[in-house]
């Protein structure tokens, strides 16, 4: 919680640069937005970005695409097509046979699963768009934000956890179920 309440009072709230933007973000979207889309639309969207993910940093062919530059050194380009990648995605995916299965009790999911899964991707989201980024763009951001979304450990608990968190939530209940 110290690091917490440190991260916050080193904030300038003036001029609060990118660590604000990124730490408005994520609690408006994580807050905000989640609720808004109920626990089973957040989940297709966690399924999206590792989809997106997966495309973006494996296709060989989409590496090697060139037009005017070089789509795995030009930050702006990748992280465009990840983002183009994950829209594409998110509509197909939404329309599939998963949100039908993940909402077949029409059920909008517990308040505190959507919260939680709200985190969760919002977390992803911020973790997978700064990793795309060059280091000499990274450089600005504090400490804190660095080792939350783009450390080792912490991308690696922004990958896992959704996946984990996924496995063990408790499943929704069919309508007239007991």
């Amino acid at each position: 919680m110290d690091a917490v309440i440190g991260y916050l009072t080193s904030l300038n709230w003036n001029n609060p640069g990118w660590d604000g933007f990124i730490l408005l973000f994520f609690v408006v979207g994580a807050l905000l937005y989640g609720l808004s889309l109920g626990r089973d639309r957040v989940i297709v969207i966690l399924v999206g970005i590792y989809m997106s993910l997966a495309v973006v940093t494996n296709a060989p062919a989409l590496t090697n695409l060139q037009f005017d530059v070089n789509i795995s050194e030009n930050a702006v380009v990748r992280i465009s097509v990840f983002l183009g990648v994950f829209v594409v995605l998110f509509f197909l995916l939404s329309r599939s046979a998963l949100l039908r299965t993940l909402g077949r009790s029409g059920a909008p999911g517990s308040w505190w699963q959507t919260i939680v899964f709200s985190i969760l991707q919002v977390g992803l989201l911020i973790s997978v768009t700064l990793t795309l980024l060059p280091p000499e763009m990274t450089q600005g951001l504090t400490d804190v934000t660095k080792q939350i979304f783009m450390s080792d450990k912490g991308r690696t608990a922004w990958l896992i956890l959704p996946i984990l968190i996924m496995a063990i939530a408790p499943k929704q209940k069919e309508p007239g179920a007991v």
